[in-house]
């Protein structure tokens, strides 16, 4: 969005003019120009609230309005700004990443409330930007994670923000799944894996994200049935396995888990009583 008419405007009135023309395509239209505001001048939002009549040089008013044209044209704010918010950890993302969503929480809250805070060993597979294995590594320095991806570039974006946040038992591999992963026995493997159909219509609202870390064949349960195969030969006895999946899949998930002789099977729901995650565990030799 070229500025082709330059004139000065202070931060509050920069808010105003972009909280109008960002209602088009969000639902916080205020909260998101505050946003794009404060990344531009590289401060925070309270700063904007205390200086509110400081001027934008023209060179920052014109990176606003490229960002701003970005979003409406239907880009996520994540890939703007640069990073997301998950489990409190501020986390580099672009599009050679999927943007965590808070859902994923949910895995972590069960995690932290179902296992034990002795060493254990843990896999994340399919990690992405690592958001799950470095939420499970900030709040449990004792367990030893070991985290795979296929996208050397994803996996480079984890291993950045595996160091920003100054994580150091989280050990990243490059590779599909389980067969990443090195000959150990894991108490827990867990994984927010592809499970959208390729033909879902919702498919044409996430055009900005890496379609190979959304889609995962005809019923969306390739990936879920490649882990579920392979996990019990990673698996210690009674380990448990956690899995993402779509909110009409917890049928054909369990019965996946089922066929491959896993007990324990539940399947938890999130904040909008949908469907969220299945946990199973394999069964005792």
């Amino acid at each position: 969005m070229k500025n082709n008419s330059f004139f000065t405007l202070n931060i509050h009135d920069t808010i105003k003019l972009l909280t109008q023309k960002l209602a088009t395509v969000s639902d916080t239209p205020r909260l998101e120009s505050e946003l794009l505001i404060a990344n531009v001048l590289q401060t925070t939002r309270t700063w904007l609230f205390t200086y509110p009549e400081q001027a934008l040089t023209a060179t920052q008013q014109q990176q606003l309005w490229n960002d701003l044209e970005r979003r409406l044209r239907g880009e996520p704010m994540a890939y703007i700004l640069g990073y997301q918010e998950f489990w409190g950890l501020k986390l580099k993302v672009d599009a050679n990443v999927l943007i965590p969503r808070p859902e994923t929480e949910h895995l972590i809250e069960w995690i932290l409330a179902h296992c034990e805070h002795s060493p254990l060993r843990v896999a994340d597979l399919g990690t992405g930007s690592g958001a799950i294995a470095i939420a499970l590594a900030s709040e449990r320095p004792e367990w030893s994670i070991d985290a795979t991806d296929h996208s050397p570039t994803a996996l480079a974006i984890a291993q950045q923000n595996a160091a920003n946040h100054q994580v150091k038992n989280v050990h990243f591999y490059l590779g599909n799944w389980c067969d990443a992963l090195p000959p150990k026995q894991y108490d827990l493997i867990v994984s927010n894996p592809p499970y959208i159909a390729d033909q879902d219509p919702h498919l044409s609202a996430l055009i900005y994200e890496p379609r190979s870390a959304l889609s995962a064949g005809v019923d969306g349960l390739n990936a879920i049935r490649t882990i579920i195969e392979q996990a019990p030969d990673f698996l210690a006895e009674n380990g448990y396995l956690i899995l993402e999946h779509g909110y009409d899949q917890a049928a054909m998930v369990t019965k996946l888990l089922q066929h491959q002789h896993f007990t324990d099977i539940q399947i938890h729901t999130d904040l909008a009583h949908h469907p969220r995650f299945a946990t199973a565990r394999k069964v005792a030799v």
